[in-house]
């Protein structure tokens, strides 16, 4: 391994570094710092009204920290408006779907390779060779996602007509598209069952090793996160309360504390 691909390896792919958000006398984030890996899948884990919508709006520049940075690959990404995250290699999923609605599926998903895009007005109209080209790759690249993610058969549905179930797959495939670096997931196994929650765990550690993608899980289902993470953080009234391993979060005092509550008070 090369001096420059060593030095990568050890180096956090995006590092938060103390954030903090407050909406008016509210504090959302407090402080909150921690590292992912290049290549792991780092699950955000807390109760209700923990900071993690919060912070993942942070990562997405939805939201502007009102302390503290959040680095990419050594820079910051906080001067980004949130439609150039993409560019740098960010996308997400949302915990409620959002698609677009009347688009079909195949459509949906070409909008995630438009940061991929490197056209101009003047080459587009004039259909120039390397346009051509760019976007045949493109269209092969939007066929092997649909491959990848078993959509073909639907490729030409609306996507407001799908089942729930598909439209999360949908909007997963869109995400993937883009080609990210870090794939964001919120929420990712809300109104799924015990089978495609199971299904949806094989899929992230799947889309990990074979796309050679890192993944930040923000999710409820303790489960999925505890057999699919390879570490994770825990937040709690908007700080961090633990972080570590799977094993060593589920077993922390705060972890059980802020879940189950105090019996002893």
């Amino acid at each position: 391994m090369t001096e420059d691909r060593l030095a990568q390896s050890h180096n956090p792919l995006l590092s938060v570094r103390d954030l903090s958000v407050a909406f008016g006398g509210i504090v959302a984030l407090n402080g909150v710092s921690f590292d992912m890996q290049r290549g792991h899948i780092l699950g955000l884990i807390g109760p209700n009204g923990a900071g993690k919508t919060t912070l993942f709006n942070c990562l997405s520049r939805l939201y502007q920290p009102s302390k503290g940075d959040i680095l990419m690959e050594g820079a910051s990404i906080l001067t980004r408006p949130p439609y150039r995250i993409a560019e740098i290699g960010i996308s997400r999923t949302f915990q409620n779907v959002a698609l677009f609605p009347n688009l079909s599926v195949i459509d949906n998903v070409r909008v995630g390779t438009h940061s991929r895009s490197n056209g101009n007005i003047v080459s587009d109209s004039l259909k120039l060779g390397q346009v051509r080209r760019a976007e045949a790759a493109l269209e092969r690249k939007v066929d092997e996602i649909l491959g990848y993610l078993g959509l073909r058969g639907v490729a030409h549905a609306v996507a407001a007509e799908l089942p729930f179930v598909t439209q999360k797959r949908v909007e997963l495939a869109r995400a993937l598209a883009a080609e990210p670096k870090i794939l964001l997931l919120d929420e990712p196994a809300g109104g799924l069952n015990h089978d495609e929650v199971h299904g949806l765990g094989e899929l992230i550690r799947r889309i990990r090793k074979e796309r050679e993608m890192t993944v930040l899980l923000v999710e409820h289902h303790m489960g999925l996160v505890m057999s699919t993470a390879d570490h994770v953080v825990a937040l709690n009234f908007g700080r961090k309360i633990a972080e570590g391993t799977p094993s060593q979060v589920q077993s922390d005092p705060q972890v059980i504390e802020a879940y189950l509550g105090n019996k002893n008070r």
